[in-house]
């Protein structure tokens, strides 16, 4: 044991933080998924299957454990498909090289493209004033095509008004989500994955739950007003910024939205 840790190196410890990172990063994953419980459980079966198998030597129960292991591999990829698929996107889109040059690219949109996103920020500001709830998604990938389907089409360029008269009380659109791709208002009334993550609070509603729910399965920007508060919050990545002001909100769109 003595001889082990005095070969200990450098490459061990970058072995157990990253194997400690990975599992930390799981960790969070399944608890903002609603898979924590899940995520325990299969933790709990690896510690016994290894206490059994390895440290007590107990050969029936461990060759039963052992080929519940083998199958217990393809039911995993089958119970956490979406988390699967989430953490293989995040991989792609959460990188330092990726993070480095969305850095050096968003001064440019945050400096010289403030006015594409003025519409949506003053109707969000005006809604909020007059406490309409509004959901808009903001699309930055070919990754809402069913969303949008689900839908009424509007295929408009992005207007204030035109945001502000489809999420009036009174308009048979306001219910459900408006999806925003590039400059033009694809649909509204769209319907939205919910969110089953622990951490939202408890006075939010349905929208921000779905807003939740489109940030955790794509890379959309979600941006909620509350019809309760008047409260902007926006979704991202499967986390909430939330009371920002009308210049939080623009400068939130400009630096994350491509």
């Amino acid at each position: 044991m003595i001889d082990y840790f005095v070969s200990f190196g450098i490459k061990d410890i970058i072995d157990v933080l990253s194997v400690s990172l990975l599992l930390f990063y799981l960790y969070k994953l399944m608890k903002r998924t609603g898979s924590l419980n899940m995520f325990i459980g299969i933790l709990v079966f690896i510690f016994v299957w290894m206490i059994v198998s390895q440290v007590l030597k107990m050969q029936l129960l461990g060759a039963v454990m052992d080929k519940l292991v083998d199958v217990g591999v393809i039911a995993l990829i089958v119970l956490f498909a979406d988390d699967i698929r989430h953490f293989f996107r995040d991989i792609g889109t959460s990188t330092r090289t990726r993070k480095l040059f969305h850095w050096l690219t968003r001064r440019h949109h945050a400096s010289g493209d403030l006015s594409k996103w003025e519409p949506i920020v003053k109707a969000c500001e005006n809604m909020s004033h007059h406490k309409e709830g509004a959901l808009i998604v903001l699309g930055q990938n070919d990754e809402l095509h069913d969303v949008i389907a689900s839908g009424e089409e509007v295929n408009a360029n992005i207007n204030q008004l035109l945001i502000e008269n489809i999420f009036f009380k009174n308009s048979p659109l306001h219910d459900g989500a408006m999806i925003i791709v590039g400059d033009r208002i694809e649909s509204a009334a769209c319907i939205l994955p919910l969110s089953q993550s622990e951490e939202l609070p408890k006075e939010f509603g349905l929208r921000h739950r779905s807003a939740m729910g489109i940030s955790e399965k794509t890379n959309a920007l979600a941006v909620v007003v509350s019809e309760e508060t008047g409260q902007i919050t926006v979704f991202h990545k499967g986390s909430f910024q939330r009371d920002l002001s009308a210049d939080s909100l623009l400068r939130y769109l400009a630096e994350n939205v491509r």
